[in-house]
């Protein structure tokens, strides 16, 4: 399928590994300009070129905090005007709530909520101004199921749920279209992470974990950031114009809900 944004211009956060790379690559290789921002120079070179090589197309980086006002500057003066978002930024880590001070949540709010609205303000006037626009903010399964041990992420990411979706509807007349997707466990960098935290945590063996993890999910494994990386490209094609202000589960169906 032809997605129609050959030539567009996208900036993907979190874009040097995980479900932003996989995002990246899936529009790179539809003809997309890319943008990718992280924090460590040498992993987005890395990336960058390895993108770049499999997909053919124009892929470039900038090393930047995008949980920061200097780091989302920084990224775009690179791209000042881009007809794709991709907010992504890492989840804050497990824990109980009990030893959650103000700190802890004013960090996880920055990171999962205020940046991807931030970044949001700063382009969305644009993309209004030229009629076209895709916005896809990266959340969480947990947003549908929360976890306790995820609170931090749940109360952030469910924040900027509810902001996106009345916001999704003022704007839709003008062909911009804003989604969240919801990744369940995918075969990540934070996914492990997680899991050996919890192993730590339990005593439990590491491959004990992952097993009782995977158990769950009626697909029988993790998903692979190439296939999330597949769904945000569509939701960012000129396919997808009648579809915002939706979150979209990808999680091998371990969520039991209807709704």
């Amino acid at each position: 399928m032809d997605l129609g944004i050959a030539g567009r211009s996208a900036i993907v956060c979190g874009g040097s590994a995980g479900l932003g790379r996989g995002a990246a690559t899936a529009l790179a290789a539809d003809g997309v300009r890319v943008l990718i921002a992280a924090r460590s120079e040498d992993r987005l070179r890395q990336a960058a070129a390895e993108i770049a090589e499999q997909t053919g197309g124009e892929v470039r980086w900038v090393a930047a905090d995008v949980t920061t006002e200097a780091g989302r500057e920084a990224v775009l003066a690179a791209c000042p005007a881009p007809d794709i978002l991709i907010n992504n930024a890492g989840g804050p880590p497990p824990g109980d709530f009990r030893s959650w001070g103000r700190e802890e949540w004013i960090r996880a709010i920055d990171a999962n909520m205020l940046s991807a609205i931030f970044f949001i303000r700063a382009t969305l006037d644009g993309m209004i101004a030229r009629k076209f626009g895709r916005i896809v903010n990266i959340t969480s399964s947990m947003v549908k199921a929360p976890s306790a041990i995820l609170g931090l992420s749940n109360g952030a990411r469910a924040g900027l749920t509810g902001f996106v979706g009345g916001l999704s509807r003022d704007v839709a007349a003008h062909g911009v279209t804003i989604n969240c997707v919801l990744p369940g466990q995918f075969d990540t960098d934070r996914l492990r992470s997680i899991h050996q935290r919890m192993a730590q945590a339990t005593g439990a063996d590491l491959a004990t974990v992952q097993d009782n993890a995977r158990r769950p999910i009626p697909a029988g494994r993790f998903g692979e950031a190439d296939e999330f990386g597949a769904m945000c490209a569509f939701l960012c094609s000129a396919r997808a114009g009648f579809i915002t202000g939706q979150n979209i589960l990808l999680d091998g169906g371990q969520f039991p809900g209807l709704l």
